[in-house]
């Protein structure tokens, strides 16, 4: 195995240097780069490019079942004798409330009119909790996928024992030092700092609660310094010279999901894609609209109907998901790809469309370009 490009720095803080050696080598990564499990984007091909090009590949499966994700488990593992990331939803289970539904619906339905079509008689919860799944946590005990990580919150403490117990690697994503903590405290390996940049859902364990939106750097290098956690750094980094400036600031990995979503092995399709590369990706907004939660999203048409709400208020997620989705289905059936949920990052003006080896091959090239320069004392490449 050759080494990562971040061991052997000279002034990388001594208590994380000691992290990195083990968490990379047991998940076999020579390059510190994690993959963003985006689900409905990422695939069990992506993931395995990835991880074969010596990063970590992930693929999402909190938006479907435990049948399916065995499916999907099975087919990366086909792909890869390395390590991948499966991530679990652990939401809070949502709520139904029919008068706040239906007054959600009523607002909807002049978006849905235009398209021709009328919205759904009633909302469903569209997706299963982790929290509320028994098969998915059966399903992952049993196959023992490399790694686990948890997005929105922590499964409960005998879940995260029992995944523990047959080597799975566990991580979370934190928005704040107090999640940090709560996650060090459940035993969990590491935790990937989700800054405000990040494309899609913010991981905040209440959606609810206050949010301070901290950014990539502010929340890594706090992390750092008052966890004991490795910590993995997301939030608009594009490229190799991103992947070095968190490095600098102590995580061991960056983890990248707008970066692929170009990539001819995801899933996202045409009208994701011509988005990504349209003015959009210049004004990426938060937005609850789409799904109940928080989550960035490239400007389009529902950012701007999110601009009107006014005082309704979504229902629960994942159940406003379901109005979403069916409003997308209606205007893409249309040709109007405006009110797709296109998750993307503040560094989305920087993607490339690169297949998923090619962009493995130029991060690493960039990273090790800028490791290369700054030990010359050059500070730009």
């Amino acid at each position: 195995m050759c080494c990562s490009p971040i061991r052997g720095r000279r002034g990388f803080d001594d208590r994380h240097a000691e992290m990195i050696a083990p968490l990379l080598d047991r998940l076999g990564m020579t390059l510190p780069l994690v993959q963003a499990p985006m689900a409905g984007v990422s695939t069990p091909v992506l993931a395995a490019i990835v991880t074969n090009a010596g990063g970590l590949g992930s693929i999402g499966v909190g938006a479907t079942d435990a049948d399916e994700a065995r499916r999907m488990i099975g087919e990366t593992r086909a792909r890869t004798h390395g390590a991948f990331n499966v991530n679990v939803f652990v939401h809070a289970t949502p709520v139904a409330d029919a008068a706040r539904e239906a007054a959600w619906l009523d607002w909807l339905t002049p978006s849905f009119a235009e398209f021709g079509a009328s919205p759904p008689s009633a909302l469903r919860t569209i997706y299963t909790s982790f929290a509320d799944d028994p098969a998915m946590a059966a399903m992952l005990i049993e196959t023992k996928p490399p790694v686990v990580s948890f997005h929105f919150g922590l499964p409960t403490a005998r879940i995260v024992g029992a995944l523990k117990e047959v080597g799975i690697v566990l991580v979370a994503s934190v928005t704040s030092l107090a999640d940090a903590r709560a996650a060090e405290a459940a035993g969990i390996d590491a935790v990937v700092a989700q800054g405000i940049e990040a494309g899609g859902h913010r991981g905040v364990f209440d959606s609810d609660g206050p949010d301070d939106a901290l950014g990539v750097m502010a929340l890594t290098r706090l992390l750092v310094r008052e966890t004991a956690l490795p910590v993995i750094a997301a939030g608009g980094i594009m490229d190799g010279a991103g992947i070095a400036a968190v490095l600098d600031l102590g995580a061991v990995a960056a983890q990248l999901g707008t970066a692929f979503i170009a990539c001819s092995e995801s899933a996202a399709d045409d009208g994701y894609r011509r988005a990504l590369s349209g003015p959009g990706a210049c004004h990426t907004t938060m937005t609850r609209a789409i799904s109940g939660r928080p989550a960035r999203v490239l400007e389009n048409r529902f950012t701007k109907l999110a601009a009107t709400i006014g005082d309704y208020r979504p229902p629960d997620y994942p159940i406003a998901y379901d109005a979403g989705k069916a409003l997308h289905f209606a205007a893409k059936a249309r040709g109007d790809n405006g009110f797709g949920a296109h998750w993307a990052g503040q560094g989305a003006p920087l993607a490339r469309a690169l297949p998923a080896a090619a962009l493995v091959a130029q991060l690493r090239s960039e990273l090790e370009a800028t490791l290369r320069m700054r030990a010359l004392g050059v500070e730009r490449v």
